[in-house]
Order: C-alpha cells, then structure tokens, then sequence
C-alpha cells in the first residue's frame, strides 16, 4: 500500500494493511474490519494469559487496555501521521490529559501556547494544582518559546491552528528549538487533521487528535488519539520510569502512555465509537478539500461585507500567519471566527441563519457556529478573554461541506435581516 495515495489507503486499510491478526475478518472478506464488543478475552492455556500480561507476547486482556476494534483505529491513525504508533482514548482531551499525567511530575515545567483551547487551558489549571509549572507565551514567536525554558522544562505542547483566533504557531522553528534542547514536542493537529498537515514533517515527537473532529466529521462519535512519529528519542527523556526503561527505547513513551494513562484512568473508547470513527476517517480528504473550498470562500465574503469588521482566516492575505499557513499546510483550514460591526447583536445575526446550526462542536460535515465569549470562553472571564485576543462579539464559524452558494446566501441574508 505505500505507493497509493491518502484516500485509496484509508478506504482499503481494513482489507490491505491490517497490522494484527484479528483486525479483519479474512474468513467472511467484509470490507470493513468487525466491530469486537467483547471487555474480556479467553485463553485456553493459562501460560498464555500469562505471557500476555507480562507483554512477552502480543494479545488482548481487557478492552479498558486493548481491543481488536480500537487496534485497527491505532493502526489506522499511524498510518494517516505516518508514524510508528498510535493510542486511541474516548476523547481528545482524555488523550492529553493521560499523556500529560503519564509523562510529567510535580515540578516539572511545561511551556505551552497562550492561545490554547478553553478546556485545555483548564485542564492545564487543574494540574498546576498538583505541582506541575507552566508557562504561557505567544507561540506564533518561537523567540518567545524559548525564553520560557527552564532547567525543569520537559515539553513544549502547541496546537497548529489557535482555536478560535486561528494563530498559527512558529511550528518549524519550535521543533528545530525542541530537537536542539532534546525536549519533546507535543502537537495538537486537530484543527488541520493528518491531510492538511503532519507534524512529524517539523519534528513533533507526539501527535495529539481529537477523533471526534475533522477526522469522523459526522458527530456522532467521541474519540481522541496520541501517535509517536518517532522523531523523539525517549532515552533523554527523565520521566520514563526505570520500571519501563526496557526493551525498544523508541516505544518507551508510548507504554509509559499506555499504562500510567490509558490503563490507569481508564479513558477507554468503545469499540462502537472505535469503529464509528474509522467509517468516517475514509473520506477525511473529500470533506477537507469541500470544507475548506467553503471556508476560504466564506471568509472572503465576510471579509468584504460592510457589517462585518474583522475576520479571522489564515487564508486570507491579511492573516498575521497567512504566509505560514501557505508553507506548512495543504490548505488553511475549515475554520474562521469573526467580529460583527458594534451595532450589530450576535444574537440576532445567529439566529437569522438557517443553513447554520448554532452548536458548539465544530469539525463536523454541517457548518457550525457559536457566540464564543459567552458560551465555551464563558468561563475563563473577561480578563483571560482580552489577553487571548477574544472580543466578546466574536462569532466562531465550523465550515461544513454544504454547497457553497446555499451557505453564502445564508451568511448574506443573516446579515442584511440583523442589520
């Protein structure tokens, strides 16, 4: 399969490139890989039970630690980050937080990006509590990256695309920092997905996805993910517990992961989501290419409108990053944020839309959209807001994949009926 292209590979995974015996079904030739419900596995020899947890040989125990189902999405996920593994979780934010509390100990000091998602920034504040130091800098300036470094720093965590601003982190620059200094570098690739952009490609050592995004597109299903790219060399890595510090080097993080995290809390996803999303990641490259078509055309159009002041895309040339966002991605993604003019009430406008759905999800197939400050930064307040850069008459937009021209005239009928 590695001559073929990204969406012949995802379609023919099941059937070509199953990488554990029980991923497909040979005997029955389905298409697509079964659905494997069961929470316990058999052995008719207990000298193989055994073998099985002690790990000196491959097999499945108890679904909270591995699943034939979940298997083939992990394989299914290194191979879309082109990496050497992956772990699947029942959420995103179960992926980062059993990476980071599998990885890090108190007083160790991670730098992140200031432009972080809301949840994230909050699940940062909870472990702050238990002794974990952070830094919060402007990631579109590596400079700044850097300056926050300390002797106790681990790893530098950043998304790629800011939601909802849309920065565009100093990726590059970030990763030749984080090699130089032999720090791991975790990147969340949500926002862009594997086919608008791959991590591995600027040195990220681990990538994070919210499955539940870009990656299913239909809402229907949760799910995160942590893949190695293999960029990172776990030996100068000190919180690698002795215990784990055997075998291939190259897979001490990812069983440190597996263990301390996913094993330990339990942020298992269902083999029914397992499978949900795997359907769904087949045509993640069709509905890329048609969100972002939308998107670009989208912000264009707002960006002309007289009722709007300020949009947010990294396509547009007027972006701070738009020339970045040209180098490093296939195309600047599917989503945008923007500001009405003051005399326009948001709530008016949103309401008007009727193609739109006003929804706090976004990556999914239907355009999406929400009044930010007041709704998923309501939390944060006012201050943490302003130095986030969030106006609080910002609107963030989830383009979907509807015809282009229906999702124009119903921006342009909004607008013209709020103001």
């Amino acid at each position: 399969m590695k001559d073929w292209h990204f969406t012949t590979r995802m379609l023919h995974l099941d059937r070509k490139g199953a990488s554990t015996k029980g991923d497909s079904d040979s005997k029955y030739l389905a298409t697509h890989a079964p659905i494997h419900t069961s929470v316990a596995f058999g052995y008719d020899d207990s000298a193989d039970l055994a073998a099985t947890f002690q790990g000196k040989q491959a097999g499945y125990l108890y679904s909270r630690q591995g699943n034939p189902t979940v298997t083939a999405l992990q394989h299914r996920l290194t191979q879309m980050e082109k990496g050497k593994g992956s772990l699947i979780f029942a959420t995103g934010m179960a992926a980062i937080g059993s990476t980071m509390l599998a990885l890090c100990s108190r007083g160790d000091h991670i730098v992140s990006s200031r432009f972080l998602f809301g949840n994230t920034v909050s699940l940062f504040g909870s472990l702050a509590k238990y002794g974990l130091k952070q830094s919060f800098v402007d990631a579109t300036d590596c400079s700044q990256i850097e300056a926050a470094l300390t002797a106790d720093t681990r790893l530098v965590f950043v998304e790629t695309i800011a939601n909802p601003r849309t920065q565009i982190a100093d990726l590059q620059a970030i990763g030749e920092l984080c090699r130089r200094r032999s720090l791991l570098y975790v990147v969340d690739n949500t926002m862009t997905s594997p086919w608008l952009f791959q991590p591995a490609s600027v040195s990220a050592g681990l990538i994070v996805n919210s499955l539940t995004k870009y990656i299913a597109g239909h809402s229907v299903a949760l799910g995160g993910a942590v893949t190695d790219t293999g960029c990172f060399d776990w030996q100068h890595f000190s919180g690698i517990d002795p215990a784990l510090r055997k075998g291939d080097p190259a897979l001490w993080g990812l069983n440190q992961i597996r263990k301390k995290g996913l094993r330990d809390f339990g942020g298992s996803i269902s083999a029914q989501h397992a499978h949900d999303i795997a359907i769904g990641s087949e045509t993640l490259a069709l509905r890329m290419q048609a969100a972002c078509h939308n998107a670009s055309m989208l912000a264009q159009m707002l960006a002309d409108h007289p009722a709007v002041r300020k949009v947010y895309y990294p396509g547009l040339a007027s972006h701070p990053q738009h020339d970045r966002a040209k180098a490093l991605f296939r195309q600047p993604g599917a989503l945008l944020s923007f500001e009405l003019q003051e005399k326009i009430d948001l709530h008016a406008f949103l309401n008007q839309l009727q193609v739109v759905i006003r929804s706090t999800n976004l990556g999914d197939n239907r355009t999406l959209a929400i009044p930010v400050a007041k709704t998923i930064y309501y939390e944060m307040g006012p201050e943490r807001r302003a130095e986030m850069g969030i106006d609080e008459g910002l609107i963030r937009v989830s383009v979907g994949i509807e015809d282009a021209s229906d999702l124009l005239d119903d921006f342009n009928n909004a607008l013209s009926q709020a103001s």
